[in-house]
């Protein structure tokens, strides 16, 4: 290997480093929690000194904030798009919005922040406030959305999009909570997706014109 093959070499790697401690940082806090990791326990999973992640990071705040860049905010830029569509009806949209928030939310890294977030928001509200700005409340305006343009085309009942948003989006966490904290005690897993489905029709039942709630 010559020396432009060598510095190509670590120039690749220099730049997939960030996304490695991310991924690393993820599952320490998972494991141990916000309050007793450490940055140099997020050095040892990824596998470099900790003077490495201090290139990157200054504090175990700044990684939570590029995680929450990193993991849920492009799934968030994801349900932006689908539901800039207005060629497809409310009702329709809604079941395809909250869906793709279910399988997000069960299958993937997605579903280890909520629990995360819940169990260590008192003592580090920065966290929680991050989450909150960032994910819940964009994730929320874009049922809302949603929901006031069904109100608007005859489709949906007169209710206050942001309470119904809340209720819409609510127990689809559910299913991240318990996948992450209770399903290992639970004799028969929860199935996650008829879960959701279920809700979806029930929800839409609620708030459809001219259904039975």
């Amino acid at each position: 290997m010559n020396q432009l093959e060598r510095s190509q070499r670590w120039q690749r790697r220099k730049d997939a480093r960030p996304a490695e401690l991310l991924e690393a940082a993820l599952d320490v806090f998972f494991e141990k929690g916000f309050a007793a990791a450490r940055l140099e326990d997020i050095a040892a999973r990824a596998g470099v000194t900790k003077g490495t992640i201090y290139l990157y990071f200054q504090s175990k705040e700044d990684v939570f904030e590029a995680l929450v860049r990193a993991i849920p905010q492009p799934n968030i830029e994801q349900l932006r798009a689908l539901a800039a569509d207005a060629s497809v009806p409310a009702d329709a949209m809604l079941r395809r919005v909250l869906t793709f928030m279910g399988t997000v939310l069960r299958e993937g890294r997605m579903a280890m922040f909520p629990r995360l977030v819940i169990g260590e928001g008192g003592r580090f509200p920065k966290l929680a406030e991050t989450y909150k700005r960032e994910i819940i409340s964009r994730g929320v305006g874009v049922i809302s959305s949603i929901i006031e343009r069904g109100i608007a085309e005859g489709r949906f009942r007169k209710v206050d999009p942001a309470h119904a948003a809340y209720g819409a989006v609510s127990p689809v966490l559910f299913v991240a909570i318990w996948r992450t904290t209770f399903e290992r005690f639970d004799s028969a897993p929860l199935d996650g997706a008829a879960f959701v489905e279920q809700h979806i029709d029930t929800f839409l039942r609620g708030i459809t014109v001219g259904s039975e709630p």
